[in-house]
């Protein structure tokens, strides 16, 4: 009896079943490419919050924390927060009225809250589109394989297992790509997502207690 490897499979498939798993392998790799540059910016924009996070806390003094900056590099709670000084130091040269002030930096903050989740959620679609439609891909082969297989039986007069066999392994190997290449992309997904909105809500956070720090500097020099 004749092996049935799955290369054979591979090799002896039909040519649109091969089309198919070229173009789930094709996902495969992209997806795989897209999960690892996913992975290195969150790790990189984790680090660069705590960093941050802890320089802001250290006590020093806002002017001093900026002062080297170059806004084409900051990222996260950083960028958020250096757009929002720098729209406090532009309005604070035109009127001291606290509200217009806060109001100007509270609307730049948000708009850096908008471009850092676009940063952060760059990709993502990609890695569900993958996710949700190789299955699909998976499943059109299979239905295209046992239609194939069936064809197949009208040329036999003794339809056995051995003759029907192949024919349905072929079928079922594309749902199982499909499976291989949807699982990690979806997983990936499902986490980047999450990883995204926490920092998201951290870099939130972070607005108001700056804008909190501001208004109460504001306060207390109308006061006096």
């Amino acid at each position: 009896m004749q092996e049935l490897t799955f290369w054979k499979m591979v090799f002896q498939a039909s040519f649109f079943i091969q089309f198919l798993m070229i173009a789930l392998l094709a996902g495969s790799i992209i997806s795989w490419i897209s999960i690892f540059q996913r992975w290195q910016v969150f790790r990189v924009a984790k680090e660069a919050h705590d960093e941050f996070r802890e320089r802001f806390w250290s006590g020093i003094e806002l002017n001093e924390l900026f002062r080297d900056t170059d806004p084409y590099e900051v990222q996260g709670a950083e960028r958020v927060i250096y757009s929002g000084f720098k729209t406090f130091n532009r309005i604070r040269q035109k009127t001291t009225d606290p509200e217009p002030i806060l109001e100007g930096v509270e609307r730049s903050m948000r708009i850096a809250l908008a471009e850092e989740q676009d940063r952060l959620h760059s990709g993502l679609p990609l890695l569900a589109t993958i996710g949700s439609v190789s299955p699909h891909i998976g499943l059109f082969g299979t239905v295209w394989g046992i239609m194939e297989a069936f064809k197949s039986l009208a040329g036999v007069q003794q339809a056995t297992f051995a003759v029907v066999a192949p024919g349905m392994a072929e079928a079922l190997m594309t749902t199982a790509m499909g499976l291989f290449v949807a699982i990690p992309s979806v997983i990936a997904y499902n986490r980047y997502i999450a990883s995204s909105e926490s920092l998201l809500n951290h870099y939130e956070n972070f607005a108001d207690e700056f804008s909190g720090i501001l208004h109460r500097s504001l306060i207390t020099k109308k006061a006096d």
